[in-house]
């Protein structure tokens, strides 16, 4: 039996403006319509969550990009976006690491969300393509239906994503949105 998503952590996502839909319990992949289902209305909450699925984030509906630290420590720090995004922020002088809301995933990576326009047209890229560096996957409104990550409070594996910086989610920095271009 899989155990039951967080309905809290759904809540907190929920409260921070992010638009939340099901997927199948204990998946990853939602089902197709997704994108017509996210919500960030309160009410619908426990409809949602309903026979224990996991909660999806949608970032068009969101207004949000996300970055997807992947650690993938049998690969070594080349694929950790982690270890990708520290050295980006030193290269660039900064010393504080992203006030944002943010979710750890249960192989400890973080899923860190970020506010843009409802004009904003940032795509979606993964396997070591993303222009931030190895490691590091990104979820963007897009041009047409948008990203999205799996939710907090989802459990995936037997294993939970979990709220580790319950704080609003922050504007997306410049030179974040400068290195992503035109995805």
């Amino acid at each position: 039996m899989t155990p039951a998503t967080d309905t809290e952590a759904a809540a907190r996502a929920m409260d921070r403006g992010l638009a939340l839909f099901p997927i199948p319990a204990g998946g990853r992949v939602p089902t197709p319509g997704w994108q017509q289902r996210a919500t960030s209305n309160p009410a619908a909450l426990v409809q949602l969550l309903d026979g224990g699925a996991n909660v999806g984030v949608g970032c068009r509906a969101s207004r949000v990009v996300a970055l997807d630290l992947d650690v993938h420590e049998a690969d070594g720090p080349a694929r950790n976006g982690i270890e990708t995004l520290r050295t980006q922020l030193d290269i660039r002088g900064l010393t504080d690491w992203p006030d944002t809301f943010t979710v750890m995933t249960p192989h400890q990576g973080l899923h860190l969300y970020f506010r843009v326009p409802a004009d904003c047209t940032i795509g979606s890229v993964s396997g070591g393509r993303s222009p931030l560096g190895p490691g590091i996957d990104v979820r963007g409104p897009g041009r047409r239906s948008g990203g999205y990550l799996v939710g907090p409070g989802s459990i995936v594996g037997g294993l939970p994503y979990l709220i580790v910086r319950d704080v609003p989610v922050a504007p997306l920095p410049g030179w974040i949105a400068d290195r992503l271009g035109d995805l």
